[in-house]
C-alpha cells in the first residue's frame, strides 16, 4: 500500500518497534486466537477481532469504526481470507488516522513566526509530565533553539526539584519560585525572562491535580491570562501528557482536560513498558486533537515526534 512506502530513519523506528512490542506481541496473540480455525473473515471473526481491538485498549467507538470498514470490504468479497486480515486491519487503520488531526511533522519543528514559542504543559501527576518537559526541552535544545523552563507547578515541592534536576542535565535556565507560591506568577516571571533572553522556547509546567475540575479550570485560566499580559497569544500549545500504559483511564483523564482547558495536541507516554499501545490509535481517533509526541523509552532520545505511518508500521510488522 502507498502509505507505506516510505524510508524511515533506521535508529528511530529501531527504537520505535523496540518500544511497541509489548502491544504487538498481545496483540497478534490474541489475534491468532480470534481467527483460529478459520479461513475466511465471517460473522465470527469479526465479533472476535472486535473483542480483540477493545481489550488492546483502542477504544469502543474507534474499534466500532474500524470492524465497519472491514465489514465493507467483507461484503464486497465474499471469501476474504483471514490470512489477509493483517493487512487489511493495518491499511484501515492508516486510513482511520489519515482522517484525523494527527501530528506530521518529522522532528522537533516549532513555528518561525512565534518567538518565543510558548508551550503549557498539562496532565495529572505521574503521567510523565515533568520527564516530557526535559526531554522536550533536550530535543528543542539540539535544535539550535534556546529554551525556558518555568516550574509552575507550585503545589508540590518534589516537581519544581525535578524540574531543577531536568534543567541542570538539560544545561538550560529555569524560572522558579518557593513552593506555594502563585503559578501565574512564574508564569509571569518566566515569559517576562525569556522575552528578556531573547528566547526561542518556553515549557510552563503546570499542576498536575487540583481538587476537581471547577478549580483547575480557573487555575489554567488565570495562567493563560497572566501570560497574555507578557505575551499577547500565549500559550501558543497547550500539550496534554497522558500515561499510554493505562490505557482506558488515559481517555478518561483526556475527556476531564479537554473539558477544562483548550488541549490543542497530546503527548502518550510510557508505550515501551505496556500492552496498551492501541490506546494511540483510539485517542487519535476520538480526540481530533493531535498527538504530537509518544514516548517508547526511558532514554533522553526516546521521545519521538508522532508518526501515522511509522507507528503504524511499527504495531503490524510481523
Amino acid at each position: 500500500m502507498s502509505l507505506f512506502k516510505k524510508i524511515f530513519s533506521s535508529d528511530k523506528k529501531e527504537t520505535l518497534d523496540k518500544g511497541l512490542e509489548k502491544s504487538k506481541s498481545s496483540f497478534f496473540g490474541k489475534l491468532s486466537k480470534a481467527v483460529a480455525g478459520k479461513s475466511k473473515v465471517d460473522d465470527e471473526v469479526l465479533d472476535n477481532l472486535e473483542e480483540v481491538l477493545v481489550t488492546s485498549d483502542v477504544g469502543v467507538d474507534t474499534t466500532l469504526k474500524i470492524i465497519e470498514r472491514i465489514e465493507e470490504r467483507v461484503s464486497k468479497d465474499k471469501y476474504l481470507g483471514t490470512e489477509e486480515l493483517n493487512t487489511i486491519l493495518r491499511e484501515e487503520i492508516a486510513g482511520l488516522l489519515s482522517e484525523t488531526h494527527v501530528g506530521e511533522d518529522s522532528d522537533f519543528t516549532i513555528p518561525s513566526d512565534k518567538k518565543p514559542y510558548v508551550i503549557m504543559v498539562v496532565g495529572v501527576n505521574g503521567v510523565g509530565k515533568t520527564t516530557t518537559i526535559g526531554k522536550l526541552a533536550h530535543q528543542f535544545k539540539n535544535q539550535g533553539l534556546k529554551v525556558v523552563l518555568g516550574a509552575g507547578d507550585t503545589f508540590r515541592a518534589a516537581a519544581i526539584d525535578q524540574l531543577q534536576v531536568w534543567a541542570e542535565r538539560v544545561d538550560i535556565p529555569i524560572v522558579k519560585q518557593k513552593m506555594g507560591s502563585d503559578p501565574a506568577s512564574v508564569a509571569f516571571d518566566t515569559l517576562n525572562s525569556a522575552v528578556a533572553d531573547n528566547a526561542d522556547v518556553v515549557l510552563i509546567d503546570t499542576a498536575g491535580r487540583l481538587h476537581n475540575k471547577v478549580n483547575l479550570m480557573n487555575e489554567l485560566t488565570k495562567v493563560k491570562r497572566v501570560m497574555q499580559k507578557v505575551i499577547p497569544d500565549a500559550p501558543h500549545d497547550v500539550l496534554l501528557v497522558l500515561d499510554g500504559s493505562t490505557g482506558q483511564n488515559a481517555f478518561e483523564q483526556a475527556k476531564q482536560f479537554t473539558k477544562a482547558t483548550e488541549v490543542t495536541s497530546l503527548a502518550v507516554t510510557k508505550l515501551d513498558g505496556t500492552a496498551k499501545g492501541g490506546v494511540v490509535i483510539g485517542i487519535s481517533d476520538q480526540f481530533q486533537i493531535p498527538v504530537k509526541y509518544i514516548g517508547v523509552g526511558e532514554g533522553i532520545e526516546d521521545l519521538q515526534v508522532f508518526n501515522k505511518y511509522e507507528f503504524v508500521d511499527s504495531f503490524f510488522k510481523i
